[in-house]
């Protein structure tokens, strides 16, 4: 069976776009009281009131606050990208539109009861295998990745997208603008326990040099961008809330899904990582497979002897995004001390957005951004959170565990 008949077997209208045509070729004017989008012909429906639920209000725009256009006042994703905010170009505009839409949909493929039968379709199990270099892909993540493209490629502003779930680039737009690199589903396996999931994805723009080579090659090349290339990076959260966190270049900011309205609303502006935390969060039955180093570390921290005198906690739900996000707020260090995580499409967005919140990214040796991918699908060790947290764990060295196959993390 195809993928196009599961999803018909498992529709996410809950999110299908009332007013909203896009692209539009509209006869009709737009609603009473929509909003209009320069440059991109979008129109979005008023939103209802939500006080009383601790939203980001409209205030003057300055850093980290920003003007919404309709008459609650408060702020959503789309206000935020586009000229009334940080003004992203339109371009990027519609591509965050897609991408979000996307992401809404498989919001509700997570949350849905009949998501546990998907594995039981005749055929989504194989339609793809792990390379060398790659997890055995779930069926949720063949769906997930599925609907990405589909929506990538509606936009119209993606050259290349590059995804945990394939084993290369594809070349979708000789004419997109944008290079998108993704874990379309990450912790999928967690799924059946309704544990968290997420997925990441980082944007680049395209190597317009590069445009007269074969297309898989410049797939590739175009893939293979520095992590300090990043034009946007973000993370969706699949949780208790749906969270788009996000940053394009000047803060990190982080949007909860309303689901009355089907918009992400901004609920936490500009967020800066405190720079140092008390939580570590990794999986510390490996301990003794740790280098001496990483072993030290840890046993003085929460001793609370470490260069903060406190005793620090753990916290370890072996689902990155939702690691992540617990330390983008409340400070420590997140990490996965073997060489397991992809540098491409999982370290690179993560540690940009981190960086952009005033924390930091490392491989324990270097800054994730400062390395050149080489392959796709390469693994690395991955340390990200609070500055302090990082400069202190890579001031003990060996910090970076040697593979011993046989477990997972």
């Amino acid at each position: 069976m195809q993928l196009s008949t599961i999803l018909s077997q498992h529709p996410t209208s809950t999110f299908q776009p009332k007013t909203l045509h896009f692209p539009p070729k509209p006869a009709f004017s737009p609603p009473r009281n929509s909003r209009y989008f320069p440059g991109t012909n979008i129109f979005r429906p008023g939103m209802a009131s939500l006080s009383g639920f601790g939203l980001v209000g409209s205030q003057k725009s300055d850093s980290s606050s920003f003007v919404g256009n309709d008459s609650s006042g408060y702020c959503t994703l789309m206000d935020f990208v586009g000229k009334g905010g940080v003004d992203v170009g339109d371009d990027l505009v519609v591509l965050l539109y897609h991408i979000q839409y996307a992401c809404k949909r498989i919001a509700a493929l997570v949350a849905s009861p009949f998501n546990s039968s998907l594995g039981n379709q005749t055929g989504i199990a194989a339609a793809g295998t792990a390379g060398s270099d790659r997890d055995a892909p779930k069926p949720l993540d063949l769906v997930s990745n599925e609907i990405i493209l589909s929506s990538l490629r509606s936009s119209g502003k993606v050259a290349v997208m590059a995804s945990e779930e394939d084993d290369s680039p594809l070349w979708i737009n000789d004419d997109g603008p944008f290079v998108v690199v993704m874990d379309p589903l990450d912790g999928s396996r967690n799924i059946d326990a309704s544990i968290p999931t997420g997925t990441i994805f980082g944007i680049y723009s395209r190597l317009v040099e590069l445009d007269h080579l074969p297309a898989e090659e410049k797939a590739s090349l175009n893939s293979l961008q520095s992590g300090s290339r990043i034009v946007a990076a973000a993370y969706v959260l699949y949780s208790s809330a749906t969270i788009l966190c996000a940053s394009f270049g000047s803060g990190t900011y982080a949007f909860t899904l309303d689901h009355s309205t089907g918009d992400f609303v901004l609920t936490h502006p500009n967020i800066k990582i405190p720079p140092r935390g008390q939580i570590y969060s990794v999986n510390d039955a490996r301990y003794f497979d740790w280098p001496e180093g990483l072993r030290q570390y840890i046993d003085t921290v929460r001793q609370g002897k470490g260069k903060f005198p406190k005793k620090y906690s753990a916290r370890y739900i072996c689902s990155l995004v939702a690691d992540f996000h617990r330390t983008l707020l409340y400070g420590g260090v997140v990490m996965n001390p073997r060489d397991h995580l992809r540098l491409v499409y999982e370290a690179n967005p993560l540690s940009f957005l981190v960086e952009q919140a005033g924390g930091k990214g490392s491989d324990g040796k270097r800054r994730i951004l400062s390395i050149q991918p080489t392959q796709l699908h390469q693994r690395l060790p991955l340390f990200l959170g609070s500055s302090e947290d990082i400069e202190e764990l890579e001031s003990y060295g060996n910090v970076q565990q040697k593979v011993n196959p046989g477990y997972e993390v």
